[in-house]
């Protein structure tokens, strides 16, 4: 028998009714500018909007993976669209953005992944928006070094790749990245000299010593900015939430992350990866 667990009192939230909030949605509709914070539906999106800072995601809406807990469509993708990187910086302009955050599909149907609208969406958002920072949120580029080379050369001030779970879930959610892959890539971020950030999601049936173990294999790997998020199920097709993780925990596992050494642990039932991204670029000094 399935059984359906109904939402906390804490993660339900009220619609934003901020000045800053209006402007920017007016903004986004009048642009016709595409943002993850709108398009998902993001909870943080009026604190991060009056901070001055939005998600964008590149390379389509179709993604060649099919995790059981992302509700992004899968299926062929269409072809790169190579006005992509000039739409991005020119909707960092008009938004007026401090800091930007880019995200993409998994592109596994290109030989270079994607890599290559990477590197010159970062270089035109840099050169039309040069005191706007950027965090990028990459794919794993199959764990191709030259590839994941290419968004490091265009300089972003973090990279960030999600593990997205403990290693003993990771094969149940995620269709083709590895736990350990995921690790390699953070780990070669880190080894030339970039922030680097990682997440996971919590309420997938992970127990708390490996969520703790999790957060060490990050550190090892040299990651500076972690990321704890409640899972919320995207529709019935996607898997169930096993488990609505109280604030008391979350709140145990950032002061376990910054006892561990991280600079940044960002966790609460509202996290998402971009959640407060404006302070991680700090995050080497």
């Amino acid at each position: 028998m399935k059984i359906t667990r109904r939402k906390p009192d804490w993660l339900k939230i009220q619609l934003p009714n901020t000045a800053d909030y209006k402007w920017m949605n007016q903004t986004i509709r009048d642009h016709k500018l595409h943002t993850i914070c709108t398009s998902g539906k993001c909870p943080n999106a009026a604190e991060c909007w009056s901070a001055g800072t939005a998600t964008f995601m590149i390379l389509g809406n179709i993604c060649t993976r099919a995790c059981k807990f992302c509700n992004v469509a899968t299926g062929k993708p269409l072809a790169v669209d190579s006005k992509e990187p000039l739409r991005i910086a020119r909707s960092i302009q008009i938004m007026k953005l401090k800091h930007a955050v880019i995200t993409s599909v998994d592109r596994d149907d290109l030989e270079d992944g994607g890599a290559n609208i990477w590197n010159e969406t970062i270089l035109k958002v840099k050169e039309m928006n040069p005191n706007t920072t950027q965090e990028v949120l990459i794919p794993d580029f199959n764990g191709l070094r030259h590839l994941i080379k290419k968004v490091i050369e265009a300089k972003p001030e973090v990279i960030s790749h999600n593990l997205e779970t403990v290693r003993r879930i990771t094969p149940i959610i995620r269709s083709r990245a590895k736990y350990d892959l995921s690790l390699d890539v953070l780990k070669y971020i880190s080894d030339e000299g970039v922030v680097s950030k990682t997440g996971i999601m919590v309420g997938l049936g992970e127990k708390e010593e490996e969520v703790i173990e999790t957060m060490k294999d990050a550190f090892s790997a040299g990651v500076k900015v972690f990321t704890i998020g409640q899972y919320l199920q995207p529709s019935k097709e996607h898997l169930a939430v096993e488990e609505y993780v109280t604030p008391e925990q979350f709140a145990k596992y950032e002061k376990i992350g910054l006892e561990i050494g991280f600079k940044y642990v960002e966790s609460g039932p509202m996290v998402r990866s971009s959640y407060h991204a404006e302070r991680h670029i700090n995050a080497l000094k």
